[in-house]
C-alpha cells in the first residue's frame, strides 16, 4: 500500500476509535462497579488488529487512550486505561496469531483481560487486594461487552477486508 493511503487509513481507524470512546462517554451505565462499559472502541482496535499490521492496531489503541484519557477521564483513569490496553492487546495479538480463537474469541478475552489488567493496576495504586471483589462483575460484564464487540468486529472484518488496506 502506498505510504499516503496507509496514513489515511491509519488516521481513520484513529479517529473512528476516539469517536466510539466519546459516544460511550454519553451512555450511562451504572451497575454498582466503577470501571463497567460497553467498549465501543474495541470495535476498532479488534478490526484493526486484523485489517493493519501489529504496530498500526497497536498504535490505534494507545492513541485512542491517551486521547480519550486526556479529554474525558483524568490521570487515574488513563493510568488504568492503559494498564488494560497494553495487556488486552497484547493477550489479542497473541490468541489471533495461535489461529485458535475466532474474532469473537479474540474479542471476548481480550475484553476479561482488559479488566484483570485494570484490577491489578487499582490494587497496586489503592493498596488493597480487596479490589478484587469487583473482577466477577467485571468479567461478566467484560465477556458480554466481547460478545457484542467480537460480532460486529468479525462483520467488519469480513467486510473490510474485501478492500485492500494494507
Amino acid at each position: 500500500m502506498k505510504k499516503t493511503k496507509r496514513v489515511a487509513v491509519f488516521a481513520l481507524f484513529t479517529a473512528l476509535a476516539f469517536t466510539l470512546s466519546f459516544l460511550e462517554t454519553l451512555i450511562p451505565i451504572n451497575v454498582g462497579v466503577p470501571g463497567v462499559k460497553i467498549g465501543l472502541a474495541n470495535l476498532v482496535v479488534v478490526a484493526a488488529l486484523y485489517l493493519l499490521d501489529e504496530k498500526e492496531a497497536f498504535a490505534v489503541s494507545m492513541i485512542r487512550i491517551l486521547i480519550s484519557g486526556l479529554l474525558f477521564t483524568g490521570a487515574f483513569s488513563l493510568l488504568y486505561s492503559f494498564a488494560g490496553g497494553i495487556l488486552s492487546f497484547s493477550v489479542m495479538l497473541l490468541a489471533k496469531k495461535s489461529e485458535k480463537l475466532s474474532v469473537l474469541g479474540v474479542s471476548v478475552l481480550g475484553a476479561s483481560v482488559h479488566n484483570i489488567g485494570q484490577i491489578i493496576v487499582a490494587a497496586i495504586v489503592m493498596q488493597t487486594a480487596r479490589i478484587v471483589y469487583y473482577l466477577p462483575v467485571l468479567l461478566i460484564s467484560g465477556v458480554i461487552a466481547g460478545i457484542i464487540v467480537g460480532i460486529i468486529s468479525k462483520i467488519l472484518v469480513e467486510r473490510l477486508s474485501k478492500i485492500n488496506l494494507k
